[in-house]
């Protein structure tokens, strides 16, 4: 399992560990992943998914998992929240269409 937020993307950055007398040793950043269940309105179902903190917090922000998924670019995204985007957006355009035609 990769180090990666499935939503944004985030990983792993390298750095140095500079200490009291500036040794510079190498180190690494890890994201702070959680996983967890986000439920999708369209959709309605939910999804378990891998994400940063800071992901978790966006998609609040942003107005839940559909929202986020609309608007994040698909490149960012892994390819089975890429999948979930693909299909919200179909299931988006299913019901603006029956909602014009009624």
């Amino acid at each position: 399992m990769s180090r990666r937020c499935e939503l944004t993307g985030k990983a792993v950055l390298t750095g140095n560990l500079v200490s009291h007398s500036n040794r510079k040793t190498r180190r690494r950043f890890l994201p702070n992943l959680v996983n967890v269940t986000l439920t999708s309105d369209v959709l309605k179902r939910s999804v378990k998914l891998r994400v940063s903190a800071n992901a978790l917090k966006t998609v609040d922000h942003r107005g839940g998992l559909d929202a986020f998924l609309i608007k994040a670019r698909t490149e960012e995204l892994s390819p089975k929240a890429a999948e979930l985007k693909r299909a919200v957006v179909k299931a988006n355009l299913a019901a603006s269409s029956e909602a014009a035609a009624a």
